[in-house]
């Protein structure tokens, strides 16, 4: 269970990030007469992408070089307290506090300054939590010695996962009570702006508590089946990427997590934009979801053992393919659903997926790990979850870059709609110019000080409705690219091999 806790640590600090960087960095503009939460950085790049879709596409790029050298160090480091626990204790602490420091930029205004630091931040974040998790999946085929130990060992660190991503969806939740608690500044933007930073130091402090509860509690020498490996580095990579049923099974880990990126990234803005409810019922939604997810856990178990786990996996892409294809329909008007309803129908049915998916992989890799430990001679667990992080990295980074992009089609028609400098123009559609609301918005304006920072949408536009309606069709592409590689993955041959060499 302290390994599984310490999987709750860094899911916290990895969904932190998934689900609030971008919506912090490229916030929604709110309703006229609302405080305003300040832009940061600017939002567009070049070529039509988003800024913070390029900085991330850098953090990951570097993942790219990191992934691989920490593995294979792990994997051929020896020491009195074994391969992997050493590099968790290294890792913890610098991964909690950079990523809470992402969040903190020196100025609360645009600022080129303010983009230096998050990317400064954003690369020693990935670095330090890479030199915890790939040697910290690398302990799964070694603590778990038979399928069934292993499939057990990634549904208790799927579990802490999902609860990983209900914790940090609490952030508004903390921010909220802090804002209502404690004046930080006159000004309510940077009211709100160091709110959540306090909020998400918080979060921070409890994730990097969790991610040492497995450094001083598993004894590596003692509970896992592991030697020190003695191939070099450059033929190390080269044996991973020749498995084949690794290499389907990686490049099918990339399109469903960029399809899974792009569902906990937008989720702010299918809540905010689509069905124009407050954002704090994104923490309700994700608890509900988890808590669904959790209740399918025994069945997934039950239906792996029965079909097995490709085919349960393919049963959970298609769901998944499903549900993203319905995300471009979800708050239209012609709907008779109330948008509550239709935000629990979305994450009840997500929670299938989510669960089968959450636990499977990690158990299907064990596998094929071990059948090329067995094979080879050579112990590359390392390796093999490196190549698949830096999968799951790249899927994410290309998600973000897309989304953060999709989601500004529709903005570029400047004279359409006039807002404060400090806002991002994403509008939710329920904006209105109505005499009406521009009466009550006159009347609030002349009541708040010049100092604030008031939002001045002067016509009605749904900005970014269209772009973020569009972010569910294309990450129903990817799931389908998804099905087809991982189709192609051989688990019946895989288990009867491993079954022949160990002579059972």
């Amino acid at each position: 269970m302290s390994y599984a806790v310490g999987q709750l640590g860094w899911s916290t600090l990895i969904n932190i990030i998934g689900l609030h960087q971008v919506y912090f960095y490229l916030p929604p503009a709110p309703k006229p007469g609302q405080d305003c939460f300040p832009d940061l950085i600017e939002k567009m790049a070049f070529w039509g992408l988003s800024t913070i879709g390029v900085v991330a596409a850098i953090g990951r790029l570097w993942d790219a070089f990191t992934d691989p050298l920490i593995a294979n160090s792990s994997d051929r480091f020896s020491s009195r307290f074994g391969r992997r626990i050493p590099f968790l204790f290294l890792g913890g602490v610098p991964s909690a506090v950079f990523c809470w420091l992402i969040f903190v930029p020196p100025h609360n205004f645009v600022s080129s300054t303010n983009l230096v630091w998050m990317t400064s931040f954003m690369l020693l974040f990935y670095l330090f939590l890479t030199v915890y998790v790939t040697p910290f999946f690398a302990l799964i085929p070694e603590l778990g010695h038979t399928p069934e130990e292993r499939l057990n060992l990634s549904t208790y660190i799927s579990v802490t996962y999902a609860l990983g991503i209900i914790i940090a969806s609490t952030e508004p939740m903390i921010a909220s009570a802090l804002q209502s608690s404690f004046v930080f500044d006159a000004d309510p933007s940077v009211q709100t702006l160091v709110a959540r930073q306090y909020a998400l130091g918080i979060l921070c402090i409890f994730a990097a508590i969790c991610m040492y509860f497995p450094v001083f509690t598993i004894h590596e020498k003692t509970y896992c089946e592991s030697e020190a490996s003695s191939v070099p580095f450059k033929e190390a990579i080269l044996l991973t990427f020749k498995n084949k049923n690794f290499l389907y099974f990686a490049l099918s880990d990339l399109c469903y997590f960029l399809a899974l990126t792009i569902l906990t990234t937008g989720i702010s803005y299918y809540v905010t934009v689509l069905l124009e409810l407050e954002r704090d019922f994104v923490t309700q939604l994700l608890t509900v979801m988890l808590l669904v997810s959790f209740a399918f856990y025994p069945v997934v178990n039950f239906v792996a053992r029965k079909i097995g786990k490709k085919r349960t996996v393919l049963i959970g892409f298609y769901t998944f393919l499903a549900l993203f294809l319905s995300i471009y329909f979800i708050g239209k008007n012609s709907l008779p659903i109330s948008p509550y309803i239709q935000g629990y129908m979305i994450v009840a049915v997500a929670a299938i997926p989510i669960a089968i998916l959450g636990i499977l992989p990690n158990a299907i890799l064990a596998d094929i790990a071990e059948l090329d430990s067995l094979k080879t001679g050579s112990k590359r667990e390392g390796l093999f979850y490196a190549g698949r992080t830096f999968m799951q990295k790249l899927g994410q980074t290309l998600a973000v870059l897309i989304f953060s992009s999709v989601i500004l089609l529709g903005l570029d028609r400047e004279s359409k709609k006039q807002v404060s400098p400090n806002v991002t123009g994403i509008i939710a559609p329920s904006v209105s110019d109505s005499q009406t609301e521009s009466k009550k918005k006159s009347e609030s304006e002349a009541k708040i000080s010049k100092e604030s920072t008031i939002c001045k949408v002067e016509e009605v536009e749904a900005g970014g409705e269209l772009g973020v309606r569009l972010t569910g069709p294309l990450a129903s592409a990817f799931c389908l690219l998804a099905i087809f590689l991982f189709g192609k993955y051989k688990e019946d041959e895989t288990l009867e091999e491993i079954a022949k060499i160990r002579g059972n």
